[in-house]
């Protein structure tokens, strides 16, 4: 359990879930833990978890060792200029903001405190996020307490800049794209006569299998196939079915769709 303090800008939906996260994972005491949103509906959710809430970014900064900025990409600047003068060399700044990038932050700071920008996705909530972190201004002591952090709630892959927006697109973006394939597969395991909540619980067990075997045997996916389709068998069917649909083309057109121009 890490003793700094956190405070978290912003308790929308990623700020909200990097909350859950800390939360229930016990990454920190609730304690040391301060979530600040501008308006206070955003905060209520989090009313009996012990945390420190408030709607005042100063209030948030002058209590915390680390600062994760959870806003609007439009409105990073506006908060950064709001705490600047509580930016101090000892503290950490997290930017999650998708798109913000370190010129900026670096400009916007004055680059007096610890800079690293951070991509997670919303699985953060369950421990369960594929997070990238792009340090900005650190020493490696300090990288390896922000990459162990995220390691609390999931995976963390320490990536360039350049690699930030392939990283959005495989997992940030990917979690919406495997949750279309998870609806996409119950509608068709109810055409194939389960009741709609089964069928949607078969695909996610599924899937959590295939996952495991991966994680737990080093295979590559291809090696994987090979183990469960036979000659002849259905799988092999099904699988050329859907390669004949553009299965494959369509999942790499739309991971190269979500990278920005």
């Amino acid at each position: 359990m890490y003793k700094s303090k956190i405070a978290i800008i912003g308790a929308g939906a990623m700020g909200g879930a990097i909350a859950d996260g800390i939360l229930s994972r016990g990454v920190i005491p609730a304690a040391n833990l301060v979530i600040s949103n501008h308006t206070p509906g955003r905060l209520e959710r989090f009313a009996q978890s012990g945390a420190v809430l408030t709607t005042d970014n100063r209030e948030a900064v002058a209590k915390a060792d680390w600062v994760i900025l959870a806003v609007k990409p439009w409105l990073v600047e506006n908060v950064i200029d709001d705490v600047r003068d509580l930016l101090t060399a000892d503290k950490v700044l997290i930017s999650v903001a998708a798109g913000v990038d370190s010129f900026n932050l670096c400009r916007w700071t004055g680059e007096v405190c610890h800079l690293f920008i951070a991509i997670p996705n919303i699985a953060i909530a369950q421990g369960q996020s594929m997070t990238f972190v792009k340090p900005v201004d650190c020493t490696d002591e300090l990288k390896d307490e922000v990459v162990h952090f995220f390691d609390e709630m999931g995976k963390t892959c320490v990536c360039t800049e350049a690699q930030l927006q392939a990283g959005m697109a495989l997992a940030s973006c990917g979690i919406a794209y495997a949750f279309r394939y998870i609806r996409a597969a119950s509608e068709g395991g109810v055409e194939l006569g389960f009741k709609a909540r089964q069928a949607q619980d078969i695909v996610m067990q599924t899937l959590k299998g295939a996952v495991g075997l991966l994680e737990a045997e080093g295979l590559h996916p291809e090696e994987a196939v090979d183990r469960v389709t036979t000659p002849g068998g259905i799988t092999i069917r099904g699988l050329n079915a859907m390669e004949e649909a553009g299965f494959t083309s369509a999942v790499v057109k739309g991971l190269k769709a979500s990278v920005a121009k």
